[in-house]
């Protein structure tokens, strides 16, 4: 898109003076944006699916063994996992 901006909505700012063409080279790197997107958002839901099974079975590990099902910081850490905030830099390693 010669001469136009191609940042954030910028983009669409002038979208009358695109030509047939333009518009539909945008449409497509759009879509084809769009899809890597929603892949990289599936991937990420699929990683956090298999985290929590995995905590669920520590749990359940720790009650069979009649350990205590949570220890010293395990609700705040499992409330940051599960709220996107994620571990403590200093959990992460």
């Amino acid at each position: 898109m010669d001469g136009h901006h191609d940042t954030s909505f910028d983009l669409l700012v002038d979208i009358q003076s695109y030509t047939d063409n333009e518009l539909k080279a945008l449409a497509d790197s759009l879509r084809v944006e769009e899809h890597e997107i929603s892949k990289k958002r599936r991937i990420i839901h699929a990683k956090l699916d298999i985290l929590r099974a995995e905590m669920v079975r520590r749990l359940r590990d720790k009650h069979g063994s009649g350990q205590s099902l949570f220890g010293e910081g395990d609700v705040e850490r499992l409330s940051a996992i599960l709220s996107s905030r994620g571990l403590p830099a200093e959990e992460q390693e």
